[in-house]
């Protein structure tokens, strides 16, 4: 019977399941890859808390980039996450040793996965991570495998489970921001810091991983990334009445032979199927030739999810089979065109706070006819109490230039009690 030794590094929550998880189940796996995995060794940070598992002292790694240099060491798992530090010093020495790696790290593979998969070439090793998006979400093998006869135009959907939580119990249990994000601290669902998960970075992470295999493109900088942190009630109100629900999306496309990256809150109508999935759920949709359109949905996070998905790399290197980390060879992954969001045509949703007095809606109108953006709708929404007054605008598709001035010339006004809200409409 062939065997794989394997170390893992880092034992958080992740890592001490993942322990368990291969030591339950050796028997299984064995019989369902035809090679037998032993974790050999394992090294994390704080060698004395408190975990769930028991570990031999002969497992333990004295310094974690031992993994890298022993012979007994074919594969090490990096659980330890960030683009820098020791997370990369472990997945750039154990490639350039010839030992397969296997991440959970969407933030090492978005910023170095280029340098690294050229590595992993030369030395005729893999390096996977499934697990660095979208948790138990199989999208990655299925861009790989399942989808290879396809001619991919547009990936989009729901990347972070954190988000998705916010802004759907913001809607469901009629709470606003603040309230929702303490929740979700003491659910587990958001982190001490959850900035990376609100201001749109952990999505735009993943999506570039994503562009790069629908595209077989290198990974690209290029892409607009805005959160969630300035959405409130009265926009989640406001996109009930219009028939939408408020979302954060990424989205990857192919446009013109150029692809435009972008992570925004987007409105999307009620009835669509993006709409429907809320709390902590992940939901990927691919359009590509000749499948039409794909949608896979599940658990975007925690210790079972991620597990699956290591589990599912880890398999793949037990069978022997090696890989192109974003299966095609770096000679031949395409340098394409990607564009700025400029020049790329939205409907809009736009809420002005103005002081309510005559002359004020002509004034704003004005600039919408001088910009060349074309209103759809508008609803004005006075407080008389206050002497202020809301005005919703929906706009036919305009460029996302012309959108940006009208917001810059309109939050100038001295008429308008705080900068305008835009958010972009997908009428998908």
């Amino acid at each position: 019977m062939r065997k794989l030794n394997i170390a893992i590094v880092g034992l958080g929550n992740i890592g001490s399941y993942l322990f368990n998880y291969l030591k339950i189940n050796k028997k299984i796996l064995t019989e369902k890859n035809n090679c037998l995995p032993i974790v050999k060794y394992v090294s994390a940070k704080n060698k004395k808390r408190k975990r769930n598992i028991k570990i031999k002292k002969k497992q333990w790694l004295k310094n974690y980039l031992d993994a890298t240099k022993i012979k007994d060491v074919d594969l090490i798992i990096e659980l330890i996450g960030g683009a820098e530090g020791p997370a990369k010093k472990l997945v750039f020495n154990a490639l350039k040793n010839k030992k397969h790696v296997v991440t959970a790290n969407k933030a090492l593979i978005a910023k170095y996965g280029d340098q690294l998969s050229k590595i992993a070439e030369k030395n005729k090793v893999n390096l996977e991570f499934e697990a660095s998006v979208c948790g138990g979400v199989p999208i990655i093998r299925s861009l790989k495998e399942g989808l290879i006869a396809n001619k991919i135009s547009k990936i989009y959907g729901i990347f972070n489970g954190t988000s998705n939580y916010i802004l759907s119990s913001m809607d469901k249990e009629n709470k606003n921001f603040k309230d929702v994000l303490s929740n979700a601290k003491k659910l587990g669902y958001a982190e001490a810091n959850p900035s990376a998960d609100l201001n749109g970075d952990d999505v735009a992470s993943k999506l570039k991983i994503l562009t790069s295999l629908c595209f077989n493109s290198f990974l690209n900088d290029k892409i607009y990334v805005e959160g969630i942190k300035e959405i409130d009630k009265s926009d989640i109100d406001n996109a009930n009445k219009l028939g939408y629900k408020i979302k954060l999306l990424g989205f990857a496309e192919l446009l013109n032979n150029k692809i435009y990256q972008r992570v925004h809150p987007t409105l999307i109508k009620k009835d669509s199927y993006v709409a429907s999935i809320d709390g902590v759920l992940n939901a990927v949709i691919i359009d590509g030739k000749p499948v039409g359109q794909s949608i896979i949905q599940g658990e975007g996070a925690g210790p079972a999810a991620t597990t699956s998905a290591l589990v599912s790399d880890i398999s793949s290197i037990l069978r022997g089979n090696v890989k192109f980390p974003f299966s095609l060879s770096s000679k031949e992954r395409k340098k394409l065109s990607f564009a700025d969001i400029e020049d790329r045509t939205f409907s809009a949703y736009l809420r002005i706070e103005v002081i309510d007095k005559p002359g004020v809606l002509s004034n704003i109108t004005n600039i919408f006819s001088k910009n060349k953006v074309s209103i759809k709708r508008l609803v004005q929404d006075p407080n008389k109490n206050k002497k202020i007054s809301s005005i919703i605008i929906v706009t036919h598709n305009s460029k996302n230039r012309s959108l940006s001035k009208v917001v810059k010339e309109v939050s100038k006004k001295n008429f308008v009690k705080t900068k305008p809200k835009l958010i972009r409409i997908d009428e998908y």
